[in-house]
Protein backbone atom coordinates (compact mmCIF):
# COMPACT_ATOMS: atom_id res chain seq x y z
CA UNK A 1 0.00 0.00 0.00
CA UNK A 2 1.14 3.28 -0.76
CA UNK A 3 -0.01 6.20 1.52
CA UNK A 4 0.95 9.75 0.34
CA UNK A 5 -0.06 11.89 3.32
CA UNK A 6 -0.41 15.81 2.73
CA UNK A 7 2.01 16.47 0.25
CA UNK A 8 3.07 19.40 -1.04
CA UNK A 9 6.09 21.12 -3.42
CA UNK A 10 6.89 24.89 -3.48
CA UNK A 11 8.59 26.28 -6.08
CA UNK A 12 9.37 30.12 -6.38
CA UNK A 13 6.67 30.85 -3.24
CA UNK A 14 3.30 29.11 -5.70
CA UNK A 15 2.72 25.42 -5.02
CA UNK A 16 2.82 22.78 -7.92
CA UNK A 17 1.33 20.55 -5.74
CA UNK A 18 -0.70 21.48 -2.93
CA UNK A 19 -1.42 19.20 0.19
CA UNK A 20 -2.24 16.29 -1.65
CA UNK A 21 -3.59 12.89 -0.06
CA UNK A 22 -4.42 9.49 -1.03
CA UNK A 23 -4.43 5.87 -0.65
CA UNK A 24 -3.10 3.54 -3.52
CA UNK A 25 -3.80 -0.24 -2.98
CA UNK A 26 -1.77 -2.88 -3.08
CA UNK A 27 -2.32 -4.35 -6.94
CA UNK A 28 -3.78 -2.25 -8.65
CA UNK A 29 -3.54 0.51 -11.20
CA UNK A 30 -4.15 4.43 -10.46
CA UNK A 31 -4.42 6.89 -12.63
CA UNK A 32 -3.42 10.52 -12.38
CA UNK A 33 -4.99 12.36 -14.89
CA UNK A 34 -5.20 16.17 -15.01
CA UNK A 35 -3.97 19.04 -18.36
CA UNK A 36 -0.38 19.86 -18.28
CA UNK A 37 0.92 22.65 -15.51
CA UNK A 38 -1.87 20.47 -13.01
CA UNK A 39 1.30 18.82 -10.85
CA UNK A 40 0.75 15.56 -11.62
CA UNK A 41 4.31 14.34 -12.90
CA UNK A 42 5.12 16.55 -10.00
CA UNK A 43 3.82 14.55 -7.54
CA UNK A 44 4.91 10.97 -8.90
CA UNK A 45 8.63 12.26 -8.66
CA UNK A 46 8.26 13.04 -4.97
CA UNK A 47 7.56 9.43 -4.40
CA UNK A 48 10.43 7.85 -5.73
CA UNK A 49 12.25 11.34 -4.43
CA UNK A 50 13.20 12.66 -7.62
CA UNK A 51 11.78 16.07 -6.46
CA UNK A 52 11.96 16.20 -2.63
CA UNK A 53 8.54 17.20 -1.07
CA UNK A 54 8.33 20.72 0.66
CA UNK A 55 5.95 19.04 2.92
CA UNK A 56 4.19 16.44 3.64
CA UNK A 57 4.94 12.40 3.77
CA UNK A 58 4.96 9.34 1.37
CA UNK A 59 4.85 5.85 2.66
CA UNK A 60 5.46 2.29 1.25
CA UNK A 61 3.89 -0.46 2.95
CA UNK A 62 3.91 1.69 6.22
CA UNK A 63 7.32 3.20 5.72
CA UNK A 64 7.90 6.52 5.49
CA UNK A 65 10.47 7.56 1.92
CA UNK A 66 12.37 10.19 4.01
CA UNK A 67 13.82 7.20 5.96
CA UNK A 68 15.48 5.19 2.98
CA UNK A 69 18.37 6.14 1.13
CA UNK A 70 17.66 7.72 -2.31
CA UNK A 71 19.73 4.69 -4.38
CA UNK A 72 18.00 1.92 -1.92
CA UNK A 73 14.33 3.72 -2.54
CA UNK A 74 14.14 3.96 -6.60
CA UNK A 75 15.34 0.46 -6.40
CA UNK A 76 12.19 -0.58 -4.92
CA UNK A 77 10.48 1.41 -7.17
CA UNK A 78 10.40 1.05 -10.76
CA UNK A 79 10.30 4.16 -13.46
CA UNK A 80 8.66 4.20 -16.76
CA UNK A 81 8.62 7.41 -19.13
CA UNK A 82 7.53 8.52 -22.28
CA UNK A 83 10.11 7.87 -24.78
CA UNK A 84 11.44 5.04 -22.62
CA UNK A 85 15.03 6.11 -22.06
CA UNK A 86 16.64 3.02 -22.96
CA UNK A 87 20.45 2.98 -23.55
CA UNK A 88 20.87 2.61 -26.88
CA UNK A 89 24.22 0.56 -26.51
CA UNK A 90 23.03 -1.80 -24.42
CA UNK A 91 21.27 -4.93 -25.57
CA UNK A 92 17.82 -5.55 -24.76
CA UNK A 93 18.17 -7.86 -22.08
CA UNK A 94 21.40 -6.01 -21.09
CA UNK A 95 18.96 -2.81 -20.41
CA UNK A 96 16.27 -4.68 -18.95
CA UNK A 97 18.57 -6.44 -16.46
CA UNK A 98 20.15 -3.05 -15.26
CA UNK A 99 18.62 -2.68 -11.74
CA UNK A 100 18.86 -6.35 -10.95
CA UNK A 101 22.45 -6.34 -11.66
CA UNK A 102 22.58 -3.22 -9.52
CA UNK A 103 21.11 -5.66 -6.95
CA UNK A 104 23.44 -8.30 -7.49
CA UNK A 105 21.35 -10.69 -8.88
CA UNK A 106 23.10 -13.84 -10.48
CA UNK A 107 23.84 -14.33 -14.64
CA UNK A 108 21.06 -17.21 -14.14
CA UNK A 109 18.50 -15.44 -12.08
CA UNK A 110 18.80 -12.49 -14.26
CA UNK A 111 18.58 -14.49 -17.20
CA UNK A 112 15.44 -16.28 -16.08
CA UNK A 113 13.84 -12.51 -15.12
CA UNK A 114 14.61 -11.10 -18.42
CA UNK A 115 13.33 -14.24 -20.35
CA UNK A 116 9.83 -14.63 -18.09
CA UNK A 117 9.26 -10.95 -18.60
CA UNK A 118 9.98 -10.69 -22.60
CA UNK A 119 7.60 -13.52 -22.77
CA UNK A 120 5.26 -11.73 -20.92
CA UNK A 121 5.13 -8.93 -23.25
CA UNK A 122 5.10 -11.33 -26.31
CA UNK A 123 8.46 -11.47 -27.73
CA UNK A 124 10.18 -14.56 -28.02
CA UNK A 125 13.07 -13.94 -25.88
CA UNK A 126 15.79 -15.62 -28.63
CA UNK A 127 14.33 -13.38 -31.11
CA UNK A 128 14.75 -10.18 -28.82
CA UNK A 129 16.69 -10.54 -25.95
CA UNK A 130 20.55 -9.59 -28.25
CA UNK A 131 18.96 -7.12 -30.35
CA UNK A 132 19.31 -3.03 -29.85
CA UNK A 133 16.91 -0.43 -29.16
CA UNK A 134 17.91 0.81 -32.73
CA UNK A 135 16.30 -2.38 -33.81
CA UNK A 136 13.04 -2.08 -32.35
CA UNK A 137 9.79 -0.13 -33.60
CA UNK A 138 8.23 1.92 -31.21
CA UNK A 139 5.76 0.04 -29.26
CA UNK A 140 8.50 -2.45 -28.96
CA UNK A 141 10.91 -0.23 -27.24
CA UNK A 142 8.10 0.88 -24.86
CA UNK A 143 7.83 -2.51 -24.03
CA UNK A 144 11.47 -3.05 -23.01
CA UNK A 145 11.13 -0.24 -21.39
CA UNK A 146 8.19 -1.29 -19.14
CA UNK A 147 9.78 -4.77 -18.89
CA UNK A 148 13.08 -3.06 -17.56
CA UNK A 149 10.78 -0.92 -15.03
CA UNK A 150 9.30 -4.60 -13.40
CA UNK A 151 12.62 -6.99 -13.63
CA UNK A 152 13.18 -6.39 -9.77
CA UNK A 153 9.70 -7.10 -9.25
CA UNK A 154 9.48 -3.57 -7.49
CA UNK A 155 7.10 -2.94 -4.83
CA UNK A 156 5.37 0.05 -7.20
CA UNK A 157 5.49 0.74 -10.85
CA UNK A 158 5.55 5.05 -11.80
CA UNK A 159 4.96 5.61 -15.47
CA UNK A 160 4.94 9.25 -16.67
CA UNK A 161 3.00 9.65 -20.23
CA UNK A 162 4.13 5.97 -21.12
CA UNK A 163 2.63 5.75 -24.18
CA UNK A 164 2.62 9.60 -24.72
CA UNK A 165 4.65 9.13 -27.86
CA UNK A 166 2.80 6.08 -29.61
CA UNK A 167 0.30 6.25 -32.76
CA UNK A 168 -2.93 5.32 -31.70
CA UNK A 169 -3.39 1.90 -32.82
CA UNK A 170 0.44 0.67 -30.69
CA UNK A 171 -1.05 2.75 -27.79
CA UNK A 172 -3.92 0.78 -27.77
CA UNK A 173 -2.19 -2.13 -27.61
CA UNK A 174 0.40 -1.08 -25.20
CA UNK A 175 -1.93 -0.54 -22.82
CA UNK A 176 -3.74 -4.10 -23.47
CA UNK A 177 -0.31 -5.32 -22.80
CA UNK A 178 0.34 -3.16 -19.50
CA UNK A 179 -3.53 -3.92 -18.40
CA UNK A 180 -2.87 -7.98 -18.71
CA UNK A 181 0.76 -8.33 -17.25
CA UNK A 182 -0.61 -6.13 -14.49
CA UNK A 183 -3.10 -8.45 -13.65
CA UNK A 184 -0.71 -11.47 -14.12
CA UNK A 185 2.32 -9.85 -12.02
CA UNK A 186 -0.18 -7.94 -9.76
CA UNK A 187 1.95 -5.17 -9.74
CA UNK A 188 1.13 -1.85 -8.00
CA UNK A 189 1.04 0.72 -10.82
CA UNK A 190 0.65 5.15 -10.44
CA UNK A 191 0.41 6.09 -13.95
CA UNK A 192 0.21 9.92 -15.28
CA UNK A 193 -1.45 10.94 -18.19
CA UNK A 194 -3.55 13.59 -19.39
CA UNK A 195 -5.78 11.65 -21.34
CA UNK A 196 -9.04 11.02 -19.51
CA UNK A 197 -9.15 7.90 -21.67
CA UNK A 198 -6.78 6.15 -20.85
CA UNK A 199 -7.22 7.17 -17.31
CA UNK A 200 -10.81 5.02 -17.53
CA UNK A 201 -9.65 2.75 -19.57
CA UNK A 202 -6.39 1.72 -17.37
CA UNK A 203 -6.75 3.08 -13.72
CA UNK A 204 -8.61 0.94 -10.93
CA UNK A 205 -8.70 3.95 -9.47
CA UNK A 206 -8.83 7.65 -11.12
CA UNK A 207 -7.40 10.68 -9.38
CA UNK A 208 -8.08 13.91 -11.37
CA UNK A 209 -5.81 16.83 -10.43
CA UNK A 210 -5.95 20.79 -11.20
CA UNK A 211 -3.74 23.63 -10.20
CA UNK A 212 -1.86 21.17 -7.89
CA UNK A 213 -4.64 20.27 -6.09
CA UNK A 214 -6.45 16.43 -5.80
CA UNK A 215 -10.16 17.39 -7.17
CA UNK A 216 -11.67 14.00 -6.70
CA UNK A 217 -10.34 10.30 -6.41
CA UNK A 218 -12.28 7.34 -7.13
CA UNK A 219 -13.37 4.60 -9.59
CA UNK A 220 -13.66 5.21 -13.52
CA UNK A 221 -17.44 4.43 -13.04
CA UNK A 222 -17.70 6.87 -9.94
CA UNK A 223 -15.84 9.77 -11.54
CA UNK A 224 -17.83 9.49 -15.14
CA UNK A 225 -21.39 9.33 -13.50
CA UNK A 226 -20.35 12.24 -10.55
CA UNK A 227 -18.11 14.49 -11.55
CA UNK A 228 -16.87 16.42 -8.35
CA UNK A 229 -16.04 19.92 -9.84
CA UNK A 230 -17.00 21.55 -13.57
CA UNK A 231 -13.14 21.02 -14.41
CA UNK A 232 -13.70 17.19 -13.72
CA UNK A 233 -17.14 17.44 -15.79
CA UNK A 234 -15.08 18.54 -18.62
CA UNK A 235 -12.17 16.57 -18.41
CA UNK A 236 -14.90 13.41 -18.75
CA UNK A 237 -16.80 15.60 -21.65
CA UNK A 238 -20.37 16.18 -21.40
CA UNK A 239 -21.23 13.98 -24.93
CA UNK A 240 -18.96 11.36 -24.48
CA UNK A 241 -19.84 10.57 -20.95
CA UNK A 242 -22.55 7.99 -21.59
CA UNK A 243 -19.84 6.19 -23.94
CA UNK A 244 -17.37 5.90 -21.75
CA UNK A 245 -19.69 4.55 -19.05
CA UNK A 246 -20.44 1.63 -21.20
CA UNK A 247 -16.93 1.04 -22.10
CA UNK A 248 -16.47 0.22 -18.40
CA UNK A 249 -19.88 -2.14 -18.80
CA UNK A 250 -19.55 -6.08 -20.24
CA UNK A 251 -21.81 -7.47 -22.32
CA UNK A 252 -22.78 -10.25 -19.27
CA UNK A 253 -24.96 -7.27 -17.77
CA UNK A 254 -27.32 -6.78 -20.63
CA UNK A 255 -26.87 -10.82 -22.54
CA UNK A 256 -29.90 -12.65 -23.30
CA UNK A 257 -30.99 -15.86 -24.03
CA UNK A 258 -31.41 -17.17 -28.14
CA UNK A 259 -29.51 -16.41 -31.35
CA UNK A 260 -29.53 -13.19 -33.71
CA UNK A 261 -28.27 -13.28 -37.10
CA UNK A 262 -24.64 -11.83 -38.21
CA UNK A 263 -20.99 -11.93 -36.97
CA UNK A 264 -20.46 -12.79 -33.40
CA UNK A 265 -18.50 -10.66 -31.21
CA UNK A 266 -16.51 -12.16 -28.32
CA UNK A 267 -18.16 -12.29 -24.87
CA UNK A 268 -15.37 -10.10 -23.02
CA UNK A 269 -16.38 -7.27 -25.23
CA UNK A 270 -17.61 -4.17 -23.75
CA UNK A 271 -20.66 -2.48 -24.22
CA UNK A 272 -19.04 0.76 -26.37
CA UNK A 273 -17.59 -1.98 -28.88
CA UNK A 274 -21.13 -3.94 -28.86
CA UNK A 275 -22.78 -0.81 -29.54
CA UNK A 276 -20.35 0.21 -32.73
CA UNK A 277 -20.24 -3.76 -33.72
CA UNK A 278 -24.78 -2.87 -34.32
CA UNK A 279 -24.13 0.27 -35.81
CA UNK A 280 -22.42 -0.50 -38.04
CA UNK A 281 -23.10 -3.36 -39.53
CA UNK A 282 -27.07 -1.99 -39.50
CA UNK A 283 -28.32 -4.94 -36.93
CA UNK A 284 -30.55 -4.40 -33.83
CA UNK A 285 -28.76 -7.23 -32.27
CA UNK A 286 -25.50 -8.88 -32.33
CA UNK A 287 -25.13 -12.61 -31.15
CA UNK A 288 -22.14 -12.97 -28.14
CA UNK A 289 -19.90 -16.24 -28.41
CA UNK A 290 -17.33 -17.58 -25.59
CA UNK A 291 -14.87 -19.52 -26.87
CA UNK A 292 -16.13 -20.28 -30.25
CA UNK A 293 -19.58 -21.03 -29.08
CA UNK A 294 -22.45 -19.40 -29.27
CA UNK A 295 -24.04 -18.02 -25.84
CA UNK A 296 -26.49 -15.47 -26.65
CA UNK A 297 -26.75 -12.32 -28.10
CA UNK A 298 -27.58 -8.18 -26.92
CA UNK A 299 -30.09 -5.82 -28.56
CA UNK A 300 -29.39 -2.36 -29.42
CA UNK A 301 -31.94 -1.54 -27.61
CA UNK A 302 -30.71 -2.47 -24.28
CA UNK A 303 -27.44 -1.09 -24.74
CA UNK A 304 -29.27 2.67 -25.87
CA UNK A 305 -31.46 1.99 -22.26
CA UNK A 306 -27.87 1.38 -20.80
CA UNK A 307 -26.79 4.42 -22.13
CA UNK A 308 -29.47 6.73 -21.41
CA UNK A 309 -29.56 5.33 -17.41
CA UNK A 310 -25.79 6.26 -17.37
CA UNK A 311 -26.19 9.83 -19.26
CA UNK A 312 -28.93 10.19 -16.08
CA UNK A 313 -26.49 9.24 -13.37
CA UNK A 314 -24.24 12.25 -13.55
Amino acid sequence: MIEIDNITKIYEGRPAVDAVSMTIESATITAIVGTSGSGKSTLLRMINRLVEPTSGEVRINGEPTTGMAKNALRRRIGYAIQGHGLFPHHTVARNIGAVPRLLGWDKAKIQDRVDELLDLFSMPPEEFRSRYPAELSGGQQQRVGVARALASRPDLLLMDEPFGALDPIIRTRAQADLHRIQRTLGSTILLVTHDMEEAIQLGDQVAVMDQGRLVQHGTPAEIISNPATDFVAEMVGGVDRPLRLLSLLPISDILEDGAAEGEPIDEKTNLREALSACLWSGRDSVPVERNGALIGHVTLKAIRSRAEGSHELG
